[in-house]
């Protein structure tokens, strides 16, 4: 079971890590100094996120790896992240899209993990969910600002959300093995936190005057390792310094 219960530590903490990469990429280059410094903000709180989950997963796993180990020194096939999230920015309408889509799934995630029967998952939990319940705020007004706001960025909203639909099931996939821990109240049932996910999207989308998602073929796996190639590119840069000097000490 341990086995089972670290390779879903991984799946929380590759999730924030991956993205808090991709946020970190618009250091310097957004709109305006306020929207630089808040992009920076999300990501280090899901850095934060991460290294807790990763931090715990090691100590499960019990073969001497900590945060660092498992962030800079796993191959994208180890990875098990949702696919979602190791997408490219593209433009800032297509990075809202994301981070909407993204900090929707996750506040309902960690408001149901608040519960969890682990302690560690549940303070981790307890924790984030004030961060990530800012994040979905955040940038549900952007969606909003963007979409309801001129002909060009109504458009953005548009690309930025057809980019995305393909890797919403993706997120809520769930592995047969975890059905266990889901049953003791170790883990929440992904699957069941869809409607809600669903109908908030749905919600904001008509306010700001974007069309709703149309079903399109799914694109999935990323939670058993078979990634997109963007990840492979994200995480070359990523790792770069610890994989050059393995043994550096800061």
């Amino acid at each position: 079971m341990s086995d089972i219960l670290f390779r879903s530590l991984l799946e929380l903490g590759d999730d924030s890590l991956i993205l808090a990469q991709r946020l970190c990429e618009w250091c310097g280059q957004a709109p305006s100094v306020e929207v630089d410094l808040s992009l920076s903000n999300l990501g280090l709180d899901l850095m934060g996120q991460a290294t807790l989950f990763l931090g715990y997963a090691g100590e499960v796993e019990g073969k001497g790896r900590d945060a660092d180990r498992l962030a800079f020194h796993r191959d994208a096939e180890q990875f098990r992240n949702c696919l979602l999230v190791e997408q490219p920015n593209g433009d800032f309408g297509q990075t809202m899209a994301r981070q909407f889509l993204f900090s929707t799934y996750q506040l309902a995630l960690f408001e149901g993990l608040v519960g969890s029967t682990d302690p560690r998952i549940a303070e981790i939990a307890a924790k984030a969910v004030k961060e990530v319940r800012y994040h979905a705020d955040i940038s549900a007004d952007w969606v909003i600002r963007l979409g309801d706001g001129t002909e060009e960025s109504h458009q953005r909203m548009v690309d930025g959300f057809d980019w995305f639909w393909r890797f919403i099931d993706d997120m809520f996939a769930v592995d047969a093995d975890q059905r266990a821990l889901i049953d003791q109240g170790v883990l929440v049932d992904r699957a069941a936190l869809r409607p809600a996910f669903d109908a908030r999207v749905a919600e904001v989308l008509a306010e700001a005057t974007l069309p709703a998602a149309e079903p399109v073929w799914q694109v999935g796996a990323g939670r058993e390792g078979r990634h997109t190639e963007h990840l492979s590119h994200l995480l070359g840069v990523m790792q770069q310094l610890p994989r050059a000097h393995p043994e550096a000490a800061w």
